[in-house]
């Protein structure tokens, strides 16, 4: 058998498997509440660049299954809020050469990171498009004179993941013109591009088959609202880029690194789509 026919017995495969109308599974018709007083927005009419594309924008959350949406709605369930206690401790402690705490410029993690996730990732003063990570290790290495933590790495988890909970309820705010523009035009270029031996793009999966079963996951429209995710499969906290590296690897290709520009691009326009949605301040996924 040649490389080629494999590839196309490879690509036929997938799309069958996506296209299989026995696969489909209805989203759940619920509200999310966390706590009993904080509503997020896990509907919504779809973003005017969307037209063609999408009639509504939907949480990944409604595409889970009713225990797992459970946790998500009390955070005395919820796995991912240990890592958020631990993220607000460190705010609080003085690290590096310079003896400060992120707490010392920014004052309470409650007021100085409200709606900070909500409007990542942006562009920086020198022009370039940051992610929340980007901004922190910023402050790490210039402000307090310590060293910057990896991108996947424990401590950065956590406090990305206390910050995000301070946007929770606050609806996805990204910028997607002006400057930002180049980089959300390259964003939404890489998310049309088919990829790997299987020959998928994220539209493939996120935007044309969304409630269809591939394997054993049901696929949601990809929103990262919900971002950083306590994922049950890996019981610990899942970046934003980790998941663009997981499914990009999935269809076969030779991945890119979390924190690459492809990366960043493709998080301010897959972010894009879920203006309109609430962020959630750590979501719960399978």
């Amino acid at each position: 058998m040649t490389l080629r026919t494999s590839r196309t017995i490879l690509a036929a495969t997938a799309a069958f498997a996506l296209s299989t109308a026995a696969l489909h599974a209805e989203m759940a018709d619920d509200e999310l509440v966390i706590n009993g007083d904080t509503p997020i927005t896990v509907k919504a009419p779809a973003a005017d660049h969307l037209e063609g594309h999408l009639d509504e924008v939907y949480s990944g959350w409604l595409f889970r299954t009713d225990e797992t949406r459970a946790m998500e709605q009390d955070d005395f369930d919820n796995p991912i809020m240990i890592f958020a206690e631990q993220g607000q401790e460190t705010w609080s402690t003085a690290d590096g050469s310079e003896g400060k705490s992120c707490a010392d410029c920014h004052g309470d993690i409650s007021e100085g990171m409200k709606g900070v996730r909500a409007s990542m990732p942006k562009v920086n003063e020198a022009g370039k498009l940051w992610s929340m990570e980007d901004y922190i290790n910023d402050c790490r290495t210039n402000r307090m004179g310590a060293e910057a933590w990896g991108w996947d790495s424990t401590p950065m988890h956590n406090m990305t993941t206390a910050i995000a909970v301070e946007s929770r309820g606050m609806p996805v705010s990204v910028k997607i013109d002006g400057d930002a523009q180049p980089f959300w035009e390259k964003g939404k270029e890489m998310y049309y591009t088919r990829y790997g031996q299987l020959e998928l793009s994220c539209a493939s999966c996120h935007e044309e088959n969304y409630g269809n079963y591939i394997r054993a996951d049901h696929l949601s429209q990809g929103q990262i609202q919900g971002f950083p995710v306590y994922r049950l499969k890996n019981a610990g906290v899942v970046s934003i880029h980790n998941r663009f590296k997981g499914c990009i690897r999935d269809t076969r290709a030779e991945t890119y690194s979390p924190g690459s520009d492809e990366f960043r691009n493709l998080e301010l326009y897959v972010a894009s789509r879920g203006l309109g949605l609430d962020i959630e301040g750590g979501g719960v996924r399978p």
